[in-house]
């Protein structure tokens, strides 16, 4: 595609790359049938092809965004499929993420809007706020009924949908921490000390305020695999819900924040890797060495960072599974999260390691399409959201399983709403299969 821009607005990096990723467009279309808001609405602009155009007239000519358009960029999910199937190899993800930054520095929303984005930013990042907002979210319950019937307040029916799962989750997971101190469970490290990998676990935001459990079958799981398990102090979020919102400026910062954490222990000793189990997290990490690559203080070591972090699937298939045990049959119903097989490029590893643990394993219709979480475009396109996850469910329904995997919270969140089998996360399954307990959504049904 033909592009106009100046060597004043080439000489921004970000610019010079979105321009670059432009540029590289064909306009052939492949991307329109594998987009989820192409496939729902059928309009050219909520299509990647529609949406690069747009960014390109906004870019090159430093227009101040109309309404219009930020409607369909904000309709972006950012699942990357497009990434996955364009044949020019177009880097969709620069385009839009220089997009949504432009919007956020130069278009003034409606303050409905401006305050709903401020309230996410504010509190989802930070885990002790985020806990404290879920614990008082519990006290506006009796208005989710008004809340869902009033379009202008969906999302925070949305909200309040993810306080009850929380809450639900954090009970579960206390139950089950009583009764595995009751129950011999297999040993979490059966292989010499001496002989461990030292390996990160990425703590995060989200993920564990909505459902610890996943962290805790996720360590279990490694230090039965001969892990040595480092956390880092002052590990936070990564900085991947900001820039999902277009703040640059706070998702750099985070970014830092989280490198300098696993930069300390990386002085304290050699890490074979820096696991992610919230997959919706892994790109951004994984994207750090580019994200800060003209800062002279970080650049070397978010390159780093970005070269040891990897999904816990990755880790696995590199070391293999601990010694298994035997389960009930179990059909699982698999989803790979975009985050994973689109932004990772990571799309048959998860599937790979529950089969090789003994489960039968099968994959839902249209497995690209995304769910409608995607990140927390369920709260802020609640109604698009909302018909995506539906098709998810029904498709994952279809097979028949007696649970769902997916490794992402969001995702797990997104499809349970919508399916009346219980999900869970991969690494809760694995963990199960290697003597860990039961899940606690599998126990209940």
């Amino acid at each position: 595609m033909q592009t106009k821009f100046d060597a004043a607005q080439l000489a921004d990096p970000t610019t010079a790359a979105a321009a670059a990723a432009i540029r590289s467009c064909v306009h052939c279309g492949f991307c329109t049938a594998t987009c989820p808001t192409y496939v729902l609405l059928g309009d050219e602009l909520d299509s990647p092809r529609g949406r690069i155009y747009l960014i390109k007239q906004m870019l090159e000519t430093s227009a101040r965004p109309s309404a219009h358009v930020v409607k369909h960029l904000d309709r972006c999910l950012s699942c990357l499929a497009c990434e996955t199937y364009c044949p020019s190899g177009v880097s969709y993800r620069r385009i839009i993420d220089k997009g949504r930054a432009y919007v956020e520095e130069h278009y003034r929303r409606p303050l409905k809007d401006r305050a709903l984005r401020w309230l996410l930013a504010l509190i989802l990042p930070h885990r002790r706020r985020f806990r404290v907002a879920l614990s008082a979210a519990a006290l506006a319950q009796p208005l989710a009924g008004w809340f869902e019937r009033t379009a202008s307040l969906r999302p925070l029916a949305v909200l309040l949908r993810l306080s009850r799962t929380a809450r639900a989750a954090r009970r579960a997971t206390a139950r089950a921490r009583g009764r595995d101190r009751g129950h011999a469970l297999a040993p979490p490290s059966p292989r010499p000390v001496a002989g461990a990998l030292r390996v990160g676990l990425v703590r995060g935001c989200v993920e564990p305020v909505l459902d610890p459990a996943i962290q805790e079958a996720s360590e279990r799981l490694l230090r039965r695999a001969g892990c040595a398990i480092v956390r880092a102090e002052r590990e936070g979020c990564c900085g991947a819900l900001p820039h999902h919102l277009g703040r640059e400026a706070t998702a750099l910062e985070l970014a830092r924040a989280t490198v300098d954490a696993w930069h300390r222990e990386l002085e304290a000793g050699p890490l074979a890797a820096i696991v992610v189990t919230a997959s919706g997290c892994g790109p951004v990490i994984r994207d750090y060495g580019y994200l800060l690559r003209d800062d002279p203080r970080y650049a070397a070591k978010a390159a780093r960072v970005s070269e040891l972090a990897c999904d816990i699937s990755e880790l696995l298939e590199r070391i293999g599974l601990p010694p298994l045990i035997r389960l009930p049959p179990t059909v699982v119903g698999y989803h790979a999260a975009c985050s994973l097989q689109h932004g990772l490029k990571l799309a048959d590893a998860p599937a790979r390691l529950l089969r090789g643990a003994g489960f039968e394993v099968r994959l839902p219709q249209n497995s690209h399409l995304c769910c409608g979480s995607a990140g927390v475009y369920n709260v802020l396109q609640p109604d698009i959201a909302a018909e995506l996850g539906a098709r998810k469910a029904a498709s994952l329904d279809a097979l028949e399983p007696d649970v769902i995997a997916a490794g992402n919270i969001g995702c797990m969140l997104q499809i349970g709403q919508a399916s009346g089998v219980p999900a869970v996360h991969v690494a809760e399954l694995l963990d199960w299969a290697t003597g860990g307990p039961t899940p606690e959504r599998l126990r209940n049904q």
